[in-house]
């Protein structure tokens, strides 16, 4: 047999050998990191705070992820978790509304798009709500808003702090004006809290923006953002074909809010609750700290 034809028998069988077959990684072991494109291994991610180690690229959590990296073990007691939107329009585009709403609630579990409750964060007893991105973006409809202005009015009532995390893309439109009328509710039932002298802290993840980022969301005494989260009002697209002028590259990043004054700080996840605590200290959050 010609030495040339040998090579290309053996190139054969190896190609058809098992052992050298690709070999599939089961889903759920490894993840791609959005930020530098490294393989990161699910668990070692989760006991990060799903926070990239090599690049600091921040995944997206859930609420209730949220709520256990933020608050002490154990501590958190959720409130109105059973109130669900209706469907006042009978709204209906590519799909009903209402169709929508049980996807989002067979996908994240809840029933609105934010979750509402008292905890400790340090042992500071405190009011607090998380947005979740999951549920139909974060969207505000009626019933967020509505859990948003009662957990703001219990801490005005228990003279607790409040704590909000945002994450939302805005306005829930197949609400129509109902969903608008939220950032009304909101900002006055926030003006009361802070009437009282009591401490709002607002932290800003990806993305923040719409009638969210026009509402309670910065009406806060500290506005905390994470890293390279978008925060603003409306698209940098539409703002461009309003103005007629290029935007700069970060615009809208939380790094850029922070350099221009819309935030006071911009903080690392893993910090995050080290920093509420500090803050809460420093703030006077007198008598709660257990």
């Amino acid at each position: 047999m010609p030495i040339g034809d040998w090579f290309k028998k053996q190139e054969r069988n190896t190609a058809r050998s098992p052992a050298v077959e690709k070999r599939i990684i089961p889903d759920g072991v490894w993840e791609k990191c959005k930020g530098c494109n490294e393989p990161l291994f699910v668990k070692e991610l989760e006991r990060n705070l799903k926070v990239c180690p090599k690049c600091f690229f921040h995944f997206p959590v859930s609420a209730y992820e949220r709520i256990y990296q933020l608050t002490d073990l154990h501590s958190f007691e959720e409130l109105w978790g059973d109130l669900i939107p209706g469907d006042p329009l009978g709204f209906a585009a590519n799909k009903p509304y209402i169709d929508s709403l049980a996807k989002a609630k067979d996908k994240t579990g809840l029933n609105e798009a934010v979750v509402c409750g008292r905890a400790r964060i340090d042992g500071f007893q405190v009011a607090i709500a998380v947005m979740d991105f999951g549920f139909i973006g974060g969207s505000m409809g009626s019933v967020v808003g509505e859990k948003i202005k009662r957990i703001t009015e219990l801490a005005t009532r228990e003279y607790l702090p409040l704590i909000i995390v945002c994450s939302s893309g805005g306005a829930r439109m197949q609400e129509g004006m109902i969903s608008l009328m939220q950032m009304a509710k909101t900002s006055a039932a926030i003006a009361r809290h802070q009437d009282q002298g009591l401490p709002y802290i607002s932290i800003l993840s990806h993305p923040t923006t719409g009638g969210v980022s026009a509402s309670f969301a910065t009406l806060a005494d500290i506005i905390i953002a994470e890293p390279h989260a978008l925060i603003g009002f409306t698209g940098a697209r539409v703002i461009e074909q309003t103005i007629r002028q290029k935007l700069p590259k970060d615009f809208q990043t939380a790094e850029f809010n922070l350099a221009h004054g819309m935030v006071d700080m911009v903080v690392n996840r893993l910090e995050l609750k080290r920093m509420v605590a500090r803050l809460l200290d420093y703030l006077g959050a007198s008598g709660v700290k257990e």
